[in-house]
């Protein structure tokens, strides 16, 4: 299959060994590997922001953008959004705890750097997406999707908001979308591409 009939257009929301705290990663699960696989035409790193901001940021950012990908991170929560927006990203996949009545307005906060702000995996952090503004970014997870009814949980919102497919891949083997696409397809729900291609990364947002 060549780089034009791949049917993944976009995926920002991949784990590499910079998430070092997150055990389901794998040391070859490396940000060279990820540009090397080229399993989607648009690619984003969004490591867990906890394990890499304070001290190692500059290596992150500097490693991501030598392989031509997009540098996102994954921000758990309004406390983990305060530190964030002080750094510059391309996007954010944002947990929004459903039992964490602050995260809704740590959302908020991140919309403001004029960043496009990704719900990530609303179930499976107890995401109350009725609290969501319409029109917000939300993701459907390849994987955590299939462990609830999906159709019960995101037909009511199929309208609501943008939808964003992506593999929450943290080994190499996890590179796909293959649940998340099928979902979005029995679901009637199109991608929305955030960024585009072959463009500069200063200009690729058409968010």
């Amino acid at each position: 299959m060549n780089k034009d009939e791949r049917p993944v257009t976009q995926d920002l929301h991949i784990h590499t060994i910079f998430s070092d705290g997150d055990s389901a990663v794998v040391p070859q699960q490396t940000i060279e590997l990820v540009a090397f696989a080229k399993h989607a035409d648009n690619v984003g790193i969004s490591d867990h922001s906890e394990c890499f901001l304070a001290e190692r940021y500059e290596e992150y950012y500097a490693a991501v953008k030598k392989a031509d990908l997009y540098c996102g991170v994954e921000v758990n929560g309004f406390r983990r959004a305060e530190a964030a927006v002080k750094y510059e990203f391309d996007y954010f996949i944002y947990h929004c705890n459903g039992n964490e009545p602050r995260d809704y307005a740590g959302f908020e906060q991140l919309l403001k750097t004029g960043k496009p702000v990704i719900i990530a995996h609303p179930y499976a952090v107890g995401t109350d997406l009725n609290l969501i503004p319409a029109g917000s970014l939300v993701e459907i997870n390849n994987r955590y999707v299939w462990r609830y009814d999906w159709k019960k949980e995101l037909g009511p919102f199929i309208d609501r908001f943008r939808w964003v497919f992506g593999s929450d891949a943290h080994q190499p083997n996890w590179l796909n979308q293959s649940i998340a696409r099928r979902v979005g397809e029995e679901l009637g729900v199109e991608e929305t591409v955030l960024f585009t291609k072959n463009v500069s990364r200063e200009k690729a947002l058409i968010f």
